[in-house]
């Protein structure tokens, strides 16, 4: 998903390789593909590309994922796609 970009190296994605125990649920959550499956653990493949809506750390049974949902620009993004939501207010 590199089309959806706001800022470069914003996001409050933490992942613990240590605590992951290679389920893939974050592969399976995650909206915008930034992670993958890696041998028996999950990578980070994009990380600028997290919007920090946190499913991946919602349903990290192990919580090897954290992220502080509403810290970036998400809700921005998603106002601009919105063409409802252009004045309504915004977190940035």
């Amino acid at each position: 998903m590199k089309d959806f970009r706001y800022l470069d190296g914003v996001a409050t994605l933490k992942y613990d390789a240590e605590a992951c125990v290679g389920c893939g649920s974050c592969t399976t959550v995650c909206p915008h593909g930034v992670f993958e499956l890696q041998g028996k653990k999950a990578v980070i493949v994009d990380g600028d590309g997290c919007m920090e809506c946190g499913a991946c750390a919602m349903n990290c049974a192990p919580g090897a994922i954290t992220v502080t949902p509403g810290v970036g620009c998400a809700a921005y993004i998603i106002q601009t796609w919105l063409p409802w939501t252009k004045n309504a207010g915004g977190c940035c």
